[in-house]
């Protein structure tokens, strides 16, 4: 059916669907943060302030298993023709990582999108559980933006620190619309949600409701898509909200971190389905 406005949309999942809980071991409270679509400045060849690669995923089986971001960045793929862009500041090449998309401004003007492409297989290590465990932040101020305004000031330290990450992301380069999420559609700015998949389908609409625990920024009510993945959300109630491209999405993105919790939204003939398969539901 043609969704015309809010109030059509509304009454079409109230009347379709039947909101189901998540909980993790009863506890229905996780993590929410932010993500975007990071900008970067760049250029097709090595020259000038243009120092930092991105690389494609090597072709051969195994090749990006076998080094860690340290052994990376110190060459191990270097001279292979992986390199299709070079940008000019490594933490803006680290936390592209991190969102899995952005738009690479070239010299000449015009603008190369680039999309996530794989994983070199490592283990994913939060800096900023790092930052927390050694006393260098207060659990309370640490975002994506805390943790990027530390790097720029303490550039040597922030630097050994991306190393202890082992996890390193490969890139693509995108000739159509963009970012592509991992269910493999445009993402859609505050519609778009990053979800574990060993515990929640792609697909899935989902309300989410979350409170922000240190920023000013205001709370999340709102229905939303699952639509991507991401190395850090691991858990049944863990989510990535995408807020879209631009400073105001880089703002929002970066202080986001709020607690709270999220409804599956599930189609009333699978609900009555997992209600006859599990009795102990509550009617909608």
């Amino acid at each position: 059916m043609p969704l015309e406005d809010d109030a059509a949309a509304r009454r079409f999942f109230e009347t379709a669907f039947v909101p189901l809980s998540v909980a993790d071991y009863g506890e229905i409270e996780g993590l929410f943060t932010g993500y975007y679509e990071i900008e970067l400045n760049g250029s097709r060849q090595r020259r000038g302030h243009y120092q930092t690669p991105i690389y494609r995923r090597p072709p051969e089986r195994g090749a990006a298993a076998r080094y860690s971001r340290a052994e990376i960045e110190d060459g191990a793929l270097s001279g292979r023709g992986l390199e299709f862009l070079w940008v000019d500041d490594p933490i803006d090449a680290f936390f592209l990582e991190i969102q899995g998309s952005g738009r690479v401004r070239l010299r000449n003007g015009t603008t190369v999108r680039v999309g996530y492409d794989g994983q070199n297989g490592q283990p994913y290590v939060a800096v900023g559980r790092l930052l927390v465990e050694r006393g260098v932040m207060p659990r309370a101020t640490v975002t994506m933006a805390a943790i990027r305004d530390w790097m720029k000031q303490n550039p040597e330290a922030g630097a050994a620190l991306r190393r202890e990450n082992p996890s390193y992301v490969f890139f693509r380069e995108l000739s159509r619309d963009g970012p592509i999420g991992t269910q493999g559609a445009v993402l859609t700015p505050q519609r778009s949600l990053a979800v574990d998949r060993s515990f929640i389908a792609l697909g899935i609409p989902i309300w989410i409701e979350a409170d922000e625990r240190f920023a000013s920024a205001e709370s999340v009510r709102r229905l939303v898509v699952a639509q991507d993945t991401g190395g850090a959300i691991k858990g049944p109630v863990r989510g990535d909200l995408f807020w879209g491209t631009g400073n105001a999405a880089a703002w929002r993105a970066g202080v986001m971190n709020a607690r709270g919790r999220y409804y599956l939204l599930l189609p009333r003939s699978v609900a009555d389905r997992l209600r006859f398969s599990y009795p102990g539901l509550p009617e909608p």
